[in-house]
């Protein structure tokens, strides 16, 4: 079902309240409210007087309840919630995990971020005092929330085909609520846990939490589900990306891609190579040292998410690559920050590696022997690979010289042969370190993969490519119909910082215009391959990602930039969900207020007033 999920759909009416909990003053507050909430007949949560109708609810326990989802995001692929509303306390939480090994301290840790999760639905929380102060009547202060979680596999890392399914019901018998989630990784389960956490919210009269009783049955759609983070264009703090990864585990996101290195900065510590960073870092402070990286490798395996490593090349490099000449190692990059720019690059400053000079290849090999260990077990790595500058090369004495010398030529065929060259030693060079032979590589569409090239120069079998282009590129069928397994990025719909003033001259950015959620919603990859082909190819589109290229973003931004619209890819790349945007809408509101809880500064999409008046906030 999962393919075909929509939003919405029958349920019972929300839990009757009473009048005097529906109107009595907010916690702490002078101002009495004389509003309520019903759930009516098209499942919506309908503002009226509390003074002129009987059975009003709370805003929350109407959303909790209203629909057969519960709001849940992303869609599970089935999912009923029954309405019926059990109370209780935070500190009324029990958890019994049934598991093997490191799986059982994954779902402690797991565990605990859940229950911080629900600590911060409390509106004291973000104001720093203490919450849940009550009074709270009997049933409340007796009632106990059990969390059972089994997980019957052992795997603990988490890998491109990894199962990440579960299933979860919620039951209440007297005074205890049973949730109890199923799932045959911990990967599975610790989504059952996010999943378990949208089922529960904070009751605004009574001072405590509340959760709906529900069955779901839920796994992914797409294996690979992902946000791109650049974090050369500018320095981007530990902090900031702790917090991606929390966006990203709210909504079920697998794959931090992280290009972490371009012709801008280098900001990666090598042991090895200290000078990468020392040259290439823009001050010592904005550097990522192994030990950062490892915490948020554990990070965000906690949370569900593996990092994918990126070095770019052959193109987009540049700062952190001049010291090879002082060391006696020649020329590693050329065209590094030359001018004019416009006629070595895409954008300031250029760089690329240097093909003629052997040297280059022993740094690369030591390159990639510590970014693999830092970054272990990997089934994956990006090497980037895309916007090669042909006139770099050969306007480069050493390299022309080269070329001629060993006749390859100089037209442009042969800068494409002696690419393809670089990239297989550099894939040969990258098993090597890593001492694995199956690691698959991922490049981005370029001029190696053409239609004219892509047999000659990229084995299907090695490697995975990632569409950065239009939806409407030929290339897109071009390698299906050929058998290429790909990722979606493209830009017309999944690059979150178009539609920004030009950084370099004037008027809008190259990818303008802004992309907004509905956009980034609709952007359906098996309706791309049908249009093209006539087949969804589903056994070639291992999924997507959204992008953020940080020429204009840094952590002032980044955060309103990635969410909520990174939400919208996630519920595309779970469900692949049938239907239009505006079924998704009033869930996805009310999530991105639910981003925003637990500390994550997700851009507004609508005043106030449309999520406390549903479906009113219409064209």
């Amino acid at each position: 079902m999962s393919g075909s999920a929509l939003r919405g759909g029958v349920v019972t009416m929300c839990l009757v309240m009473s009048l005097l909990a529906t109107h009595a003053p907010a916690l702490h507050s002078t101002v009495s409210l004389p509003w309520g909430w019903e759930c009516v007949s098209e499942y919506r949560c309908v503002k009226k007087d509390a003074t002129e109708n009987e059975g009003l609810t709370t805003l929350n326990t109407c959303k909790l309840s209203c629909t057969s989802d519960g709001l849940l995001w992303p869609l599970p692929a089935s999912s009923l919630i029954h309405g019926d509303i059990s109370m209780f306390l935070v500190d009324n939480i029990a958890f019994e995990p049934t598991c093997h090994g490191e799986v059982c301290n994954l779902l402690q840790e797991a565990f605990a971020i859940f229950k911080d999760n629900l600590q911060r639905y409390h509106p004291a929380y973000s104001q720093g005092k203490a919450p849940w102060r009550g009074p709270w009547d009997a049933a409340t202060l007796s009632h106990t929330l059990y969390v059972e979680v089994t997980v019957s596999g052992e795997a603990t890392e988490l890998e491109l085909h990894t199962d990440e399914s579960y299933e979860l019901t919620v039951t209440t018998a007297g005074d205890v609520t049973t949730a109890a989630i199923t799932a045959p990784t911990y990967f599975g389960a610790r989504h059952g846990l996010e999943t378990l956490s949208q089922l529960v919210d904070y009751h605004e009269t009574a001072d405590a939490l509340m959760v709906v009783t529900a069955s779901v049955t839920d796994a992914p759609v797409f294996p690979y589900r992902g946000l791109l983070l650049d974090t050369s264009r500018n320095y981007v703090s530990m902090a900031t990306l702790e917090r991606t990864l929390d966006g990203m585990a709210a909504n079920k996101l697998n794959t931090l891609h992280w290009h972490i290195t371009d012709t801008h900065s280098f900001p990666l510590v090598l042991e090895t190579l200290p000078n990468m960073a020392n040259y290439g870092a823009y001050s010592a402070s904005e550097v990522y040292t192994r030990e950062q990286i490892a915490a948020l490798k554990e990070y965000a395996r906690v949370r569900g998410v593996r990092l994918l490593p990126e070095l770019d090349a052959p193109a987009h490099v540049g700062n952190g690559w001049q010291w090879g000449e002082k060391e006696g190692l020649g020329n590693l990059a050329v065209c590094v920050n030359q001018e004019p720019w416009q006629d070595f690059c895409v954008e300031p400053p250029c760089g690329q590696l240097n093909l003629a000079n052997p040297e280059m290849y022993n740094v690369l090999s030591s390159l990639y022997h510590e970014m693999f260990n830092m970054f272990l077990p990997l089934d994956m790595f990006h090497f980037g690979g895309d916007e090669v500058n042909i006139n770099c090369w050969n306007s480069t004495q050493e390299i022309f010289d080269w070329m001629t010398e060993n006749h390859y030529g100089v037209d442009e065929a042969a800068y494409h042969e002696q690419w393809a060259v670089f990239q297989e030693k550099a894939r040969e060079l990258l098993l090597k370190a890593s001492g694995h032979d199956d690691i698959q590589g991922i490049l981005f569409t370029s001029g190696l993969t053409a239609p004219e090239h892509v047999e000659s120069y990229v084995n299907k079998s090695n490697y995975i490519i990632q569409i950065w282009s239009t939806e409407d590129d030929p290339i897109i069928g071009d390698l299906l119909n050929l058998g290429y397994r790909v990722i979606f990025s493209n830009y017309d719909a999944w690059y979150l910082d178009c539609g920004m003033g030009a950084w370099v001259g004037e008027g809008n950015n190259w990818c303008s215009p802004y992309k907004g959620w509905q956009t980034v919603y609709m952007n359906n990859p098996y309706e791309i391959a049908k249009t093209q082909t006539g087949s969804t190819h589903e056994d070639l589109i291992l999924g997507g990602e959204a992008a953020l290229w940080t020429e204009q973003a840094d952590d002032a931004v980044i955060d309103s930039k990635l969410w909520p619209r990174g939400a919208a890819l996630a519920e595309r790349l779970w469900t692949n969900p049938e239907g239009e945007w505006y079924g998704a809408e009033t869930s996805f509101i009310h999530h991105r207020q639910r981003l925003v809880k637990r500390g994550i500064q997700a851009e507004r999409i609508q005043p106030q007033w449309c999520h406390q008046n549903e479906g009113l906030c219409y064209m």
